[in-house]
Parts: C-alpha cells; structure tokens; sequence
C-alpha cells in the first residue's frame, strides 16, 4: 500500500513538473511574440547572425568565385550562379515568411506578425529585383540576350509585382490594421505564385535551365562547383534573418515610439 501511495505521488509530481515546464515553454514564447520582448531577445542574436553572415558569405564567395574550376559550356559566366541561385531561394522563401506572418497576423492579431510582414515585403523585393537582375547579367552571354519571356523569368516578374503590391498597399491605408489584413491577404493569395516560379521549367517549354537543386535528385553539378555554391545559400540565409530581424526591430521602434520602453531605450535604459 506504501509502495502503491508512493508511486501515485511520484506520477502527480511527474505531472506537475511536466506542467510547469511546458507553461515556462509558452510564457516564453508569449514573452518573444511581444514587439518589446523580440526586440530585447533580437538584440543578443544580432552579433552572432552577423559574424555567421560574414563568414558564411566571404568563404564562399571567395571559393566560388576563385577557386571552383570553369564550367565546360559556359566558361566563367557561370560564377554568376554563386549570387544568381542563393538570391533566387531567398526570393522565394521570403514570401513565404511574409505570407506566413500574414496568416498569423490575420488569425491571431499578433501585433509582431504584421511588423514582421511588413519588414518582409521590401527586402523580398530588393531580393528578387537582385535575382532578375543577375539573371539577365547571366542570360547575355548564354542565350545572346539580357531577357526573354520565357515561365520562370515571367513568374518571378510577378514575384516582384507582388511584394511592391504589399509594399504600395500598406501605403493606401490610412488605418494599420486595415492595411494590414490587406496586405495579409494579398500575401496568402501570392503564394500560389511559388509553385509556379518553381515547376515552371518542367511544366512549360522554356530557355531556362533546370533546377540545379532538387530534394527528390542528385545535384546537376560537379561536386567541386556544389560546394561553395551550398556555403553561398546557406551565407545568404543567414544575411536574410540578420536583415529580418533589423528591419523588424526599426519597425517595432517606428510604431512603440510612444510607449514607456521605447522611451527608457531612448534615455539610455537595459533595452538591449
């Protein structure tokens, strides 16, 4: 009976202390939704993304441009690939995020959602303006021409049309939370433009060259030209959440300019 008493405590004292800890897991998580608290934690992860950043794209800018032997084909134009293909990712997974912060913007009125968001839709967009630009650099010596409306060029053209959409509709409001479910909308809508961007290049007939990377395959590259270009992606990655999270703490400042912890900031406070 003793034994059975003392099992029974050590179940509840197990539940309990399961209890506890995932309620520390969510008050964190409440703490870090908050513009204030994401702007305390975004501060000690700053120097950190930004020396990863400067390895990660001095490494393989560096070996990529350098050192990784000359395509057959195409000689050294192909080094462009080295900027061309990580931007394009970016491109594509940024809207993604920002349409992301939308949905929890519109379902939860999360105020951090929507800042989010909205630090989103510029960098996007100077991302795939970046991507088409190269693009064209890249397309010159290889097809004779700076552009084509071939699939996939045309669909990241709308990429871009999309995150400046978001960008001017913010603009159009005069209420923020008007512009804002709008903007949340018109992202969620946009994402139907991904797949498209995409599987475009085996959907429609196209001068555009397949992907170089794929989840289901074996990369269309030799493994001494895959490398750096791996190091640029993921360099880039890293310089899109270090950008992120800088604009969305200038957007945090711009819209809590009034609040008590904005102004303690501002007089010198522990604000990080």
């Amino acid at each position: 009976m003793a034994r059975h008493d003392s099992e029974q405590r050590a179940g509840r004292s197990a539940e309990i202390a399961a209890g506890q800890a995932t309620a520390r897991r969510w008050q964190w998580f409440h703490r870090l939704g908050s513009p204030p608290g994401f702007y305390r934690a975004s501060g000690r992860w700053l120097p950190w993304l930004a020396v990863a950043a400067a390895l990660l794209l001095g490494v393989g800018s560096v070996w990529g441009l350098l050192y990784a032997p000359p395509d057959a084909r195409q000689g050294n134009s192909f080094r462009i690939i080295y900027i061309h293909v990580p931007v394009s990712f970016l491109a594509l997974a940024g809207y993604y995020v920002m349409a992301a912060a939308g949905a929890v913007h519109l379902i939860w009125r999360m105020k951090l959602a929507d800042m989010v968001m909205t630090a989103a839709a510029p960098l996007g967009a100077a991302l795939t303006f970046v991507a088409l630009f190269t693009g064209a650099v890249w397309g010159k010596p290889t097809w004779g021409t700076y552009w084509v409306w071939d699939a996939r060029i045309t669909s990241m053209l709308v990429l871009l049309f999309l995150y400046l959409g978001v960008v001017a509709l913010r603009q159009a409001f005069s209420s923020r939370e008007a512009a804002g479910r709008a903007c949340a909308v018109l992202a969620l809508v946009g994402t139907v433009n991904i797949p498209i961007i995409y599987k475009s290049v085996d959907w429609w007939y196209s001068l555009h060259q397949s992907a170089t990377i794929r989840l289901t395959g074996a990369p269309s590259m030799h493994p001494d030209m895959f490398k750096p270009l791996l190091v640029m992606i993921l360099g880039l990655y890293v310089f899109y959440a270090l950008v992120l999270v800088l604009n969305t703490r200038a957007e945090i400042l711009a819209r809590e300019r009034r609040a008590a912890w904005v102004r303690e900031l501002a007089a010198g406070g522990n604000q990080s």
